[in-house]
């Protein structure tokens, strides 16, 4: 009797200290991860729950992630605003430099401008060539039907709501009227008296003629120049020559094989010269043209 008497109690201290026990391991988790109700949610097992299954003791922690890293980091990217505001990346300049350098030397060669400034003005107007008036019209260089224009155009919000612009058959058609525009409106006179390797001077003096409305205009131009190198292609056409467009090149035409040529509508004397293989200034020479002015069924002597 008194055996069994001994089993009981030894049985129901245990009993009680397994229970402490469990008590305590409840309280330490709560402790650690919280009342369930008010923080995190906590599943607790007791040690006969885990020794019969097995199973660990859980509780569920909210995990804060990283975001994912961006595919271009931030100095990699630039926003140009102008036409349109477009973000594109140093690739993408690259390539539009790429691809259109060699008609902007050609364009200094001819006409005196700057490449240095033409690369730049349709790098920052065009959106390096993904801004939508460049993709909609072929229009590079921001430029507004005006008075004179009678090819096609397009309607497009800038300085107001839908502005007529030019519109292009192509990229080259762009270029060429950006030529033309300057050297033969009266407002960018002044830029053709600048020493063509000042591209500063040539920035200024474009918002001074009233090209952009932008106050910042010259600080974006001559910012691509430099951070893009741009003022290299200056010296390549420097370096290989060209003629001013207000001097004429005196042409001795009987000593030369000529033909005829009509204008075409869309026809620039750059154009043609480039069709022909030969100069602006010979053109304007073997027909006594004062300026680059042509108009659609003018019959033209070309070399």
């Amino acid at each position: 009797m008194k055996k069994l008497v001994t089993l009981l109690f030894t049985g129901f201290i245990l009993m009680s200290c397994s229970a402490a026990h469990n008590a305590k391991v409840k309280e330490k988790i709560a402790q650690e991860y919280g009342d369930g109700d008010k923080k995190k949610k906590v599943t607790v097992k007791t040690r006969s729950e885990i020794e019969k299954d097995k199973t660990p003791i859980v509780a569920s922690k909210t995990i804060s992630e990283k975001p994912n890293k961006p595919l271009l980091n931030k100095s990699e990217t630039e926003t140009l605003v102008a036409t349109s505001t477009i973000t594109t990346t140093k690739n993408t300049i690259e390539d539009y430099i790429t691809l259109y350098a060699p008609l902007a030397v050609e364009s200094m060669k001819n006409y005196g401008i700057p490449a240095s400034i033409k690369l730049a003005q349709g790098i920052l107007e065009s959106g390096s060539g993904n801004g939508t008036l460049c993709r909609t019209a072929n229009n590079h260089f921001g430029i507004k039907c005006k008075e004179e224009w009678t090819g096609e155009s397009v309607a497009h919000t800038d300085d107001a709501p839908d502005e007529c612009f030019r519109k292009y058959p192509s990229a080259l058609d762009s270029y060429n009227d950006h030529s033309e525009f300057l050297a033969n409106r009266s407002f960018y006179r002044n830029l053709f008296t600048l020493d063509k390797s000042d591209y500063k001077a040539w920035a200024n003096g474009l918002k001074k003629a009233g090209y952009a409305t932008d106050p910042r205009y010259p600080q974006k131009l001559i910012s691509i120049i430099e951070r893009y190198k741009l003022y290299e292609y200056d010296r390549i056409a420097l370096n290989s020559g060209y003629v001013p467009v207000t001097s004429v090149v005196a042409v001795n035409s009987s000593a030369t094989v000529t033909q005829d040529y009509v204008v075409q509508p869309g026809d620039t004397l750059f154009a043609i010269s480039q069709k022909f293989n030969s100069s602006i200034d010979r053109i304007r020479a073997l027909n006594n043209l004062s300026g680059n002015t042509i108009s659609v069924g003018q019959r033209l002597i070309v070399q």
